[in-house]
């Protein structure tokens, strides 16, 4: 028999994971990178008190969560009335279509069209929620460290090798113990493998085999990872395609150059301080490009509810332009709604890094490469990122050369389209 507190255990799990049930109960699961979640929950208890007939509960969990586990409620029918994620595409049968339900379909389509194919399923024109915010990758310096160790910046034009070797002159200089560290995260280092000339869709729309750029880049990863430049451990501390940034090791000034995007920088706000001064570099360039990759996290309504007229009403409300333009001044991200873009965005801090931090990346969206303005909306990214992620970290840990990955990765991502169709 089971005891009092594996039933108790179990009832949490069953309610954490199935839809809201009552009229008027919408249940939404959020992960935060940063500060997010509590100005996302400020603005659900104002929805609340002008809404009084809903109530919307907020389940915040790890980011891990969202990548591991809603795929598998979802594949199983349950879930949250909506959630805020990532991997939009892979997952979009999964998406309801709010168009009925919604109070003005133009609005949405007019102030978040360009991103809908980004998460709807192919030859689809459902409209299943918006992006809470456009994020690119980027680099982040620190320059105080940088400073100390006498060495430049490196500027604008500045290729992989450039930044590697700069940030090397620093750790060696400052006696910390990583130069340069890159998110365990295949679409972090997709930038870099397009910058060297990387193009992972092939002519038909399916996945290519990976091209000498893709396997440029990736050689030098691992080059710089054995050679103790790049940070090894956050790349062998995890198996399979999970999901592990290096941000403490920055915010800790462990790190003199680390690769993410512009959603951290309400993290390095706040945690870092005024511990160190700290600065947005944009992508190193390669011989390709120097470019980042777009993206962002979208809140999408999910198609196994019980309510969507009352998930409707959140999600008008939180994607109006108001609520919308405070949401992105006080969470410091990039929005993707074009009547606030086209305004006065007043972000809400007297960080002065920030403030520059924020103004690199929008310069640095005019050098976005085509091939990386494709991937968001590509069906197979994330099958793409997934096979990159475990097979590289194979190579680092010593269980995989180079070229035994280099043929996983395409057999694995051969294996997932044959497993689709």
């Amino acid at each position: 028999m089971m005891n009092s507190k594996a039933i108790l255990a179990a009832a949490a799990l069953a309610l954490f994971s199935t839809t809201a049930a009552w009229a008027g109960d919408v249940r939404i699961m959020w992960y935060s990178d940063g500060v997010e979640g509590e100005v996302f929950k400020d603005l659900i208890k104002r929805f609340e008190k002008e809404n009084p007939d809903i109530r919307v509960t907020v389940d915040e969990v790890a980011y891990s969560t969202i990548k591991e586990q809603l795929p598998v409620q979802l594949a199983a029918g349950h879930g949250p009335d909506i959630a805020r994620v990532t991997n939009l595409k892979s997952l979009s049968q999964y998406w309801l279509d709010l168009t009925p339900h919604l109070k003005d379909v133009d609005f949405w389509k007019k102030n978040y069209g360009d991103q809908l194919d980004w998460m709807r399923p192919d030859g689809s024109d459902i409209i299943p929620g918006f992006m809470t915010q456009i994020t690119l990758t980027g680099g982040f310096a620190n320059k105080t460290l940088f400073e100390q160790a006498g060495v430049p910046l490196p500027g604008e034009g500045a290729t992989w090798q450039d930044w590697v070797m700069a940030a090397k002159k620093v750790a060696d200089s400052q006696q910390i113990p990583y130069p340069f560290a890159i998110d365990r995260s295949g679409h972090r280092i997709t930038g870099p493998a397009i910058s060297y000339g990387a193009n992972y869709i092939g002519t038909d729309g399916k996945p290519a085999p990976l091209d000498e750029g893709a396997k440029k880049f990736i050689s030098d990863l691992v080059g710089w990872t054995k050679d103790g430049v790049a940070e090894k451990d956050v790349w062998v501390s995890a198996a399979g395609t999970t999901y592990r940034p290096a941000a403490d090791d920055f915010i800790n000034a462990q790190v003199a150059f680390y690769y993410a995007g512009s959603w951290q920088i309400p993290n390095f706000m706040t945690k870092i301080g005024d511990a160190f001064d700290w600065v947005a570099t944009g992508s190193p360039c390669g011989p390709a490009a120097c470019t980042g990759m777009p993206g962002g996290a979208g809140l999408v309504a999910i198609k196994t509810t019980k309510n969507p007229k009352d998930v409707a009403r959140v999600m008008d409300y939180l994607a109006s332009t108001p609520v919308i333009k405070e949401f992105s001044e006080r969470s410091l991200f990039l929005p993707a709604n074009k009547e606030v873009l086209a305004g006065d965005l007043d972000f809400k801090t007297d960080n002065q890094l920030a403030k520059a931090a924020l103004n690199t990346f929008v310069k640095a969206t005019t050098t976005t490469a085509p091939a990386a303005q494709k991937l968001p909306g590509w069906k197979w990214s994330d099958t793409y990122y997934g096979a990159l992620v475990s097979r590289i970290s194979q190579v680092m840990a010593g269980e995989l050369t180079l070229d035994e990955a280099y043929k996983r990765i395409d057999q694995d991502i051969a294996d997932k389209v044959r497993e689709a169709q």
